[in-house]
């Protein structure tokens, strides 16, 4: 192996300086004047000395080279080791390096894994304490992850995030049982209820950072909040029964005020002790109830009667109810049939029993169910109702003449009204027939009003109302026919007009021409009754007014026929 420039320039030097040596030493031997022999030996001493250093020096490097090769072959090993563990590729040698210095790079690549191996493993150290910690606090089993084992990068983030997400889960579910908790402790409170359970106290007295947040205690605190919060609506719901009781008791008993506020503050809680005290109240009004159990029961009926009207009953629906009619005298059943609450039915104190009472109280709550339950309906029916009854006062106005008689303008207001009725009305009554039908289907009967089915009932009212108009439509012809004859028979009366006159009436001062037949019958010896008549008369003013009335009748018969004078007498020796 040729040895690069400056190393054989040292060589050479190295020999030269040798060689200096050795002729000095020769040069001194000869000025000491040792012999030949003495100095072959000092040479040789010499050249064993210098052959012993330089094998000294060679086993040297030459120790120096294992070590290097053995330094290099077990960092080699470690450092293969290494990567295997932090998931790295392996190593490899670069091109041209020398033992010591690939002895070097191998050194310096093995320190910085080894570190990176031991923050490795400090960091999974420190995971996995999180990690207990969380678990304790969560009550979760640990991560699966092998802690004798150099983590890789992958592992490590993965780790990460999954304590990342337990510290959310954590914060989490702390939120959420500090929320419960409070509700718990605000129920507890109203409830007048103190824990009782050892999981009541570590969830009430406990520190909240001690409490175990596993899903079981979750869902158990969800469940004891929901045991309050069902135990407090149940009071809640029985201290509003209890007002609606209290209050209807207090009406029927008619209890003074002074009375009422002595609970004044429980009316507006609703808590434990407010339940007891309304209890309470309503347990004396009962008692006062029993003691006043008849005027109670008239009360009571009275509700029903105005529930039975509220719900169109019928007679035969109201008389199924047959406590009603208990205590009434036999007398008055006959007499007030329609009208169940009479202030003159007679009542048989004798008859008015707890029962009673109960029955009467039973049907009303019955009644009250069944009227909220169809209130829309009903409200529907109520409203067509009251519109119908406005439209036929309206349609009576219209045929009263006296209306033309008004001055602040009523009689185009009820025009207005009435034609808007006349629309509106069935229009109400297609959107009503829309949903009882609807409400048929669900329900799976019929839904009557006052024992009828809706729609016969409207056919009903509709039918009662033109046969009304038809009826005094029929009065009215039968009232001009009549004035009609007696204008014949005695002529025509003169009628003071009224200060406000239509256009086209007579004057006050122009009398009504009378026919000329009728005035010369009258002028001709017609009599009073009062001044008498000859029988001769008479019997020809009886045949006139048969033929008279004759003719009357065929004109009620035929109201739309137009009939005149010369149609009943022709002449005037017929009429004669």
């Amino acid at each position: 192996m040729r040895l690069p420039f400056y190393s054989e320039v040292h060589a050479a030097e190295s020999v030269a300086c040798l060689n200096k040596a050795l002729s000095r030493l020769k040069d001194i031997w000869e000025e000491i004047g040792i012999p030949e022999d003495q100095r072959l030996q000092r040479t040789d001493a010499v050249k064993m000395h210098i052959k012993n250093l330089l094998d000294m020096m060679i086993a040297e490097e030459e120790g120096l080279k294992k070590r290097l090769l053995s330094s290099i072959g077990s960092c080699r090993k470690e450092l293969s080791g290494l990567c295997e563990e932090l998931g790295l590729p392996p190593f490899e040698d670069e091109e041209g390096l020398t033992m010591l210095q690939l002895e070097k790079e191998i050194r310096t690549r093995l320190k910085v894994m080894l570190k990176q191996k031991s923050q490795r493993m400090s960091e999974l150290k420190t995971l996995m304490q999180q990690d207990r910690e969380l678990c304790d606090v969560l009550c979760d089993n640990p991560y699966t992850i092998d802690p004798d084992r150099v983590p890789s990068a992958q592992q490590l983030e993965d780790y990460r995030q999954h304590i990342a997400t337990r510290n959310k889960e954590k914060e989490c579910r702390h939120a959420e049982f500090v929320t419960i908790k409070r509700q718990i402790v605000a129920c507890m409170e109203d409830l007048e209820q103190m824990p009782d359970t050892s999981f009541e106290r570590e969830v009430v007295c406990e520190d909240e950072e001690a409490f175990c947040l596993s899903t079981e205690n979750i869902t158990a605190l969800k469940v004891l909040l929901s045991q309050l919060e069902n135990q407090k609506a149940r009071i809640e719901t029985m201290c509003v029964s209890y007002r609606c009781r209290i209050g209807e008791l207090w009406e029927r008993l008619h209890v003074p005020q002074e009375e009422r506020e002595t609970i004044t503050e429980h009316i507006t809680s609703s808590r434990k002790r407010d339940m007891d005290a309304l209890q309470t109240e309503l347990e004396r009004l009962e008692e006062l109830k029993m003691k006043n159990i008849k005027s109670v029961v008239e009360i009571v009926r009275g509700e029903i009667s105005l529930l039975w009207e509220k719900c169109f009953y019928s007679l035969q629906q109201r008389q199924a109810f047959t406590p009603y009619y208990d205590g009434i005298s036999a007398s008055t059943m006959s007499v007030h049939t329609y009208d169940y609450t009479a202030p003159t039915l007679k009542r048989c104190n004798n008859a008015f029993t707890e029962e009673l009472l109960a029955a009467h109280e039973q049907e009303q709550q019955c009644l009250k169910e069944h009227y909220e339950s169809h209130r829309e309906l009903y409200d529907g029916v109520n409203s067509w109702q009251n519109n119908w009854s406005l439209f036929q006062e309206l349609e009576k106005k219209a045929t009263d003449p006296s209306r033309f008689h008004n001055r602040g303008g009523n009689l185009l207001r009820e025009e207005k009204q009435r034609a808007e009725l006349q629309k509106s009305l069935p229009k109400l009554e297609r959107s009503l027939k829309s949903q009882i039908e609807q409400w048929e289907a669900e329900q799976g009967k019929e839904f009557q009003v006052n024992g009828q089915c809706f729609t016969q009932y409207v056919e009903e009212q509709w039918n009662l109302h033109h046969l009304e108009k038809e009826r005094e439509k029929l009065e009215r012809q039968m009232k001009k026919s009549k004035q009609t004859e007696e204008d014949m028979l005695y002529g025509t009366a003169l009628r003071t007009p009224t200060k406000r006159r239509l256009a086209g009436t007579p004057t006050p001062g122009k009398a009504r021409k009378v026919p000329i037949c009728l005035a010369i019958y009258v002028t001709a010896g017609c009599r009073t009754p009062a001044r008498g008549r000859t029988p001769r008369g008479l019997e020809r003013n009886k045949e006139n007014l048969s033929q008279l009335s004759g003719a009357l009748r065929t004109m009620t018969a035929s109201p739309h026929r137009n009939y005149s004078i010369n149609s009943v007498a022709s002449s005037y020796s017929e009429f004669a």
